[in-house]
């Protein structure tokens, strides 16, 4: 699936199913407690946290799924096509780091 199709998939089960979009605050509140729930996922899963019983059965996937789901929200709102953003992104990376990594001791050692 396109990044455009799944933004316009989105669009279509929120104003159909979802009946209407939250707020974009109260999305980006969303977006930040699942990017939390992410991150406790990633610890406990290759960092040295145990898990608890309420983390078993989640799976990594689902969870940047949950986060992508809210971003494409938000960049619907705010009327951002994410393929024309990312787009320009990797203009934009390609030609600000286009040696920076390759110079880097941290990364070449």
């Amino acid at each position: 699936m396109e990044i455009k199709e799944a933004q316009e998939k989105v669009d279509q089960w929120i104003k159909t199913v979802g009946v209407r979009y939250f707020n974009e605050l109260t999305n980006l509140g969303i977006l930040m407690e699942e990017v939390g729930e992410l991150s406790r996922l990633m610890v406990r899963t290759y960092g040295e946290q145990s898990f608890k019983e309420s983390d078993k059965g989640k799976n990594i996937g689902d969870e940047m799924a949950d986060i992508l789901w809210v971003l494409m929200c938000l960049a619907n709102q705010t009327g951002v096509d994410l393929t024309e953003a990312l787009q320009k992104n990797f203009e934009k990376k390609n030609i600000r780091d286009a040696q920076r990594h390759k110079h880097n001791p941290k990364l070449n050692s």
